[in-house]
């Protein structure tokens, strides 16, 4: 699929031409154009020259999207979407909505608050119609020029016989400035001629339009400007996405680390990642071992364990230990690229219903200038004169000229797109955002998502003979030289009660398995209860409590000293509070919700007890 960043295009009628002109182009086996994003994605053989000269045909103007994307690298590539994904239209369109109301409200003071209700205008211009006529003619001319765009746009697309919401607004506001010119030049003869005073000044009151003129590019910038705003909220997330990208990795290199930039980097080429480090590449690990916390790609809050032979994969994070890695999948082929890709690709595809909208929107324009031709016509025809008649035709023209239509649609999918990806759902295209309306049953993850992701310490259980206070500080003591999550919950313990970590010695941690240290010439041991019970006897009733806790959705971690079991601490991953109320709400929904887990099978039970799943 290759991608085209698309200039000019105002609305969605804008849009069906462009895909109209670029489908008929040889090779071209679909074509996909986002007015949101103002892109468009291309599948074929065609040449990209043939496909840009198309859009220029049609009157638009097209250029790659990202032109380094086959040549300089990823972060080039992702440079350049990042900078298209720049909101530059908003400020544009607020310094022109600012300037226009300042004029519009000058020319409405005249034309409503001194035709209508008499207020103050200078001395000069009392009773001088033709002045006032001059005036608002002036103030019209000056907004319709801030507004340009609406008719350079309207009325080329008219020339190109692909006429788009522009033109509507063109026409309207233009026929209104032309009309109100003839009567404002009628007005001066009959003043030549010595007509009475009241026939000049009933054209003044009856068929000037120049307020119309001004008025109808003036609303239809504030709707252009909110639908800007709406588009730069949406493209957001895929900034946000673009900038977790790494951008240098350390390699190593001849005995020497050396930093470079992420492009440099080689499939086979070994680097280093410390602690606290992004990972810059997919890999898999040669030395170390770690926890990586791999919440940019899987959603799982809790560090996952990673030693040699482990994958890592770019944008993730290296928790606790240094580790070597051998780079197996560098550039776009990293698991982060495609998903970055994927969004992207996500943005220019179309739901179903908005294929609808896009026809409907094609024969729109055309349909509404022939309707208010007729409009005008039937009027004239039926004797209330010309100017009745352009007034009901002009209604036409401006009452249809907002985007609505075309911009419904295209911004709720990229609205939904958009927050799905802001709060970690990602869909694949359009269609699957309009199939999700249609959802019999729903899977949740359990950690991060059912649960908070963060262990706590639950149930401080002392081995016979054994005090509460020794066994929390003897775990507190050996888990404080640990990076590994679980450690964390029972530091965090010991430190809410105030206890101060002993320093221990020759300090050793086995990934999978569990700690061992000397404290006070003791040997120390902490872990799972497979690895505890290879080194010392575990007591029947300690084996029942850590089943009973196993069955509760906990996790018993077991501490020795000197070849002696001294008790478990459980710890567990606790439900968010407002999980259980969620997933009834979603039953209420009529929906089925299912709990996904790595985790051990009486874990998956426990929680999806207490959370209410089906």
């Amino acid at each position: 699929m290759n991608q085209y960043i698309v200039t000019g295009m105002t609305c969605s009628a804008c849009q069906a031409h462009v895909e109209k002109a670029v489908a008929k182009v040889p090779g071209v086996d679909s074509v996909s154009v986002s007015l949101l994003t103002n892109s468009m994605a291309v599948e074929g053989s065609a040449d990209p020259s043939q496909i840009i000269r198309a859009v220029e045909a049609a009157g638009y103007g097209a250029q790659p999207k990202g032109e380094a994307k086959n040549g300089a690298g990823t972060s080039a590539r992702l440079a350049a979407e990042e900078d298209a994904l720049v909101d530059r239209e908003t400020p544009r369109l607020k310094r022109r909505l600012l300037l226009s109301l300042l004029f519009l409200v000058i020319l409405m003071y005249i034309t409503m608050g001194h035709k209508m209700l008499e207020w103050p205008v200078p001395f000069f211009l009392v009773h001088n119609h033709i002045g006032l006529g001059i005036i608002e003619m002036l103030l019209a001319i000056i907004v319709m020029l801030i507004n340009a765009r609406f008719f350079t746009s309207g009325f080329r697309s008219l020339i190109h016989r692909s006429p788009n919401m522009d033109t509507l607004v063109a026409l309207g506001s233009g026929v209104s400035l032309g009309w109100s010119i003839y009567v404002l030049l009628k007005m001066t003869y009959l003043v030549t001629q010595g007509a009475p005073s009241m026939e000049v000044m009933a054209l003044y009151h009856d068929q000037l339009y120049f307020e119309s003129a001004a008025m109808i590019p003036a609303l239809i910038t504030v709707g252009k400007t909110l639908e800007s705003l709406s588009k730069g909220r949406t493209t957001d997330a895929l900034k946000n996405l673009m900038k977790m990208a790494p951008k240098t990795a350390v390699l190593e290199r001849e005995g020497q680390l050396v930093e470079v930039g992420i492009d440099e980097v080689m499939t086979g080429d070994i680097f280093v990642v410390k602690p606290g480090e992004s990972i810059p590449v997919d890999g898999v690990i040669i030395e170390g071992n770690t926890a990586v916390d791999e919440s940019a790609l899987t959603g799982e809050s809790i560090p996952v364990d990673k030693t040699v032979d482990d994958t890592v994969n770019a944008a993730t994070i290296n928790q606790s230990g240094y580790i070597k890695a051998r780079a197996t999948r560098v550039g776009e082929d990293t698991t982060f690229s495609q998903i970055i890709q994927m969004v992207s690709d996500a943005a220019a595809t179309k739901a179903p219903i908005a294929r609808i909208a896009d026809k409907v929107s094609g024969i729109f324009v055309p349909a509404v200038i022939v309707t208010a031709v007729l409009v005008t016509l039937i009027w004239v025809v039926t004797g209330h004169g010309l100017s009745v008649g352009l007034a009901r035709g002009i209604c036409v023209l401006v009452i249809s000229c907002p985007c609505a239509l075309g911009l419904a649609t295209p911004v709720a999918i990229m609205v939904g797109n958009g927050m799905g990806a802001k709060n970690g759902i990602l869909f694949k295209t359009s269609e699957s955002l309009e199939n999700a309306g249609h959802i019999q049953i729903v899977a949740l993850d359990k950690t991060g998502t059912i649960t908070a992701g963060q262990p706590e310490v639950t149930d401080i259980l002392p081995a016979a003979n054994v005090d509460t206070g020794d066994l929390l500080a003897t775990a507190f003591a050996l888990e404080a030289k640990s990076e590994h999550p679980l450690a964390k919950a029972i530091v965090k313990k010991g430190e809410e009660e105030r206890m101060k970590a002993a320093e221990v010695k020759d300090f050793r941690a086995l990934a999978g398995n569990g700690l061992s240290a000397s404290l006070d010439g003791k040997i120390l041991q902490g872990g799972s209860k497979s690895y505890i019970s290879s080194l010392v006897p575990i007591p029947e009733d300690m084996g029942e409590i850590s089943d009973r806790l196993s069955e509760e959705g906990k996790t018993p971690l077991f501490f020795a000293r000197d070849d002696k079991l001294i008790g478990i601490i459980a710890v567990a991953d606790v439900m968010k509070e407002d999980s259980a109320q969620a997933i009834e709400e979603l039953k209420n929904m009529g929906i089925e919700v299912v709990m996904l887990t790595g985790d051990n099978e009486r874990t998956a039970a426990a929680i999806g007890s207490q959370a209410g799943v089906d």
